[in-house]
Order: C-alpha cells, then sequence, then structure tokens
C-alpha cells in the first residue's frame, strides 16, 4: 500500500517538530504536558548550589528544586570535592553519569569505608540517611528527588552557607 500524502506530510511535520524540539528544549517545572529534552552540549552549568563548597556546579534540567515537586539535576564536582556529612528529607536517587562517586554513611567521613560508584550506577537513599560522598576525578551525577531540596549538614561548621 502507498503512503499518501497526507500521511507523508504528517510524518514531515513530526519529524520537524522532534528536530526542533532537540534542540530548543523547554523546561516549564512540572508541567507534564512539554516534552523536555536535553544534550549533553545544551545543558547550562551554573555555580553552586550555595548549600555545597565553592567549586561545585549545578544544572537543573527539570522542576525546582526549592519548591514543593520531582525535580532533575545534575551537579558537577571536581576532583577530591567533598560533601561533608548530611541528610535529606526525602528520597534521593542519584545516578552516576561521569567520574567515581565515592558514597559513605554515618556522621564522620571515613575513606576507608566509602563505596566506588562509576558511570552508569544507580543510588537510592531513604530520607534522613546520614551520608557524605567525595568525587574522584571530575564526576558527574543526575539527581532525583521531591522538592523542596535540603540537605542538613550533622556538623554546623560543614554548611558552607552560615560560615562568613
Amino acid at each position: 500500500m502507498k503512503p499518501s500524502i497526507s500521511s507523508v506530510a504528517i510524518a514531515l511535520l513530526m519529524l520537524a517538530f522532534t528536530s526542533y524540539a532537540n534542540d530548543h528544549h523547554e523546561n516549564s517545572g512540572n508541567d507534564a504536558q512539554h516534552h523536555i529534552t536535553f544534550t549533553t552540549e545544551s545543558v547550562q552549568w551554573l555555580e553552586g548550589p550555595a548549600s555545597l563548597e565553592q567549586g561545585a556546579k549545578y544544572a537543573v534540567l527539570e522542576g525546582d528544586p526549592s519548591q514543593t515537586g520531582i525535580f532533575t539535576m545534575r551537579l558537577k564536582l571536581p576532583d577530591g570535592f567533598i560533601i561533608a556529612p548530611h541528610w535529606h528529607p526525602n528520597v534521593e536517587r542519584v545516578t552516576v553519569l561521569s567520574g567515581t562517586f565515592k558514597l559513605g554513611q554515618g556522621d564522620t567521613i571515613d575513606t576507608e569505608s566509602t563505596h566506588a560508584f562509576t558511570a552508569g550506577s544507580y543510588i537510592s537513599m531513604p530520607p534522613e540517611m546520614r551520608h557524605y560522598a567525595i568525587a574522584e576525578g571530575q564526576t558527574i551525577i543526575q539527581l532525583t528527588s521531591q522538592g523542596p531540596w535540603l540537605i542538613h549538614y550533622i556538623h554546623a561548621g560543614d554548611d558552607p552557607r552560615t560560615r562568613q
């Protein structure tokens, strides 16, 4: 059966829209009516967030971590970057995209008891799990959780937001 001109036209329009969407992603928060896409090159890295030591970068891919609702963001951590012992009030889901994300549990950093997660690894941590992390090599993780995203440091002196 030969395709009709209208079915070919519809297919071409859909192809054009898909191409446009890939080049012009729309990050509209929690609006499930929009298709959200990012290529590696289109991720816009920002300094911060303020809740992490200087040197970290982040990019919000979907949602708003400061508001109620699901969000996804990426963190880019330089080699040797440490996230001091802390916890979050919601489940935290982490996928390692590059580098090695060394994760440990507890109130103090013990480099000998971390587990090394390499690219492709997935971690899901329950609410209030006390943990810390160390980046080995430049490390990029993708984090999905329910907002607002809060990080509670175990030791007040570890919180870069409260240091002068």
